[in-house]
């Protein structure tokens, strides 16, 4: 059924308008590991994606004509998903996260624009973020043909600390459970939450190192790896026990457990040839003033994270070694009207 906007929403010279946002992530182990069924552990960061909605008289985006074969991520949530069929939209969106970096800035633009075209059809309506977590999914694999990890969408839209695998997880709340017929056959999900202490007194800073991060090829390299050296599979099992261990700790708000888990986590990947020279002379550059730090994401390029209570040293370190800092707080919020 197709929602009629009215006037709750602000208008602008006349016209409906909406703002929605959503954070991007970082992932703060089991990377790579997740492709074999074993947890992922993503974080909501302060920096995202922000979409606003003018109704208009032609469709356009970011001042150009809208065309959906070139954006089939917001076409599905337009016409698929909401069935829309109001007045031409002036789409306009800005983003304050790192491009091709691994912080899952596309998936923040899904749910931003699922948000915002809820609202705009529906203004007395509450988000539902796990509604909105799921039809960013679909929104992703729709636009990467059939091929879309829950984990983007999952913690963008509800914040916080999220884990995905391809079981429900020990020691966290299960939320839903997730579902994708992909070109290999169908994919399973469990989408579960931690919950973090409220006096957690650290902080999460992001270096870039200026490299896109080539997700596929990366994670095909790690599956040629495995192929030609089955011994590198203990690497795996080793990142899923990291992930268990830092789990607990992040749980328990041991943040030099957290970090010490995080060290690790980067040295196995480093056995994994995930990592870069680039990448490690950012973490070896931030160590003196962090709890821990690892790469975040495929590797390859991308950017590494820093746990730590001196967020200002550590971002004028990732400066001096030739990066672009980033600083979040540990779990921001999720998706939300702006």
């Amino acid at each position: 059924m197709i929602c009629i906007p009215n006037a709750n929403l602000p208008v602008v010279l006349g016209l409906t308008m909406v703002k929605a946002f959503a954070p991007g992530k970082c992932i703060l182990f089991g990377e790579h590991a997740v492709v074999y069924g074993h947890p992922a552990v993503a974080v909501a960061i302060d920096s995202g994606v922000e979409v606003e909605l003018i109704e208009s008289d032609a469709w356009t985006i970011e001042g150009m004509p809208f065309q959906s074969e070139k954006h089939p991520h917001l076409s599905h949530i337009l016409e698929d998903v909401f069935n829309y069929d109001g007045k031409p939209l002036e789409i306009s969106i800005n983003s304050d996260l790192f491009s091709a970096a691994g912080l899952g800035s596309s998936a923040a633009l899904s749910n931003a624009m699922g948000a915002a075209v809820q609202k705009l059809l529906d203004s007395d309506c509450e988000l539902d973020v796990i509604e909105l977590a799921k039809i960013g999914h679909a929104a992703e694999a729709k636009a990467q043909l059939g091929r879309a990890s829950p984990t983007d969408t999952a913690t963008s839209a509800m914040g916080g600390c999220i884990v995905v695998s391809g079981q429900k997880v020990s020691g966290t709340r299960h939320v839903f459970d997730s579902s994708l017929v992909t070109p290999e056959g169908m994919r399973k999900w469990s989408i579960c939450e931690v919950e973090l202490p409220d006096n957690l007194d650290a902080w999460l800073v992001l270096g870039f190192t200026g490299i896109g991060s080539p997700t596929g090829d990366m994670v095909a390299g790690v599956a040629k790896l495995l192929n030609d050296d089955p011994s590198k599979h203990k690497e795996m099992d080793a990142i899923s026990k990291i992930t268990y261990a830092g789990l607990a700790a992040l749980g328990a708000g041991n943040l030099e457990a957290v970090g010490m888990a995080m060290n690790t986590c980067h040295e196995k990947l480093q056995l994994l040839e995930v990592s870069s020279r680039e990448l490690d002379a950012l973490v070896e550059a931030v160590l003196p003033h962090s709890l821990g730090a690892k790469l975040t994401g495929a590797g390859g390029g991308g950017c590494m994270v820093a746990l730590t209570e001196q967020p200002q040293r550590v971002a004028e370190a990732i400066e001096v070694a030739g990066g672009t800092p980033l600083i979040s707080r540990l779990g921001a919020k999720g998706v939300r009207i702006v």
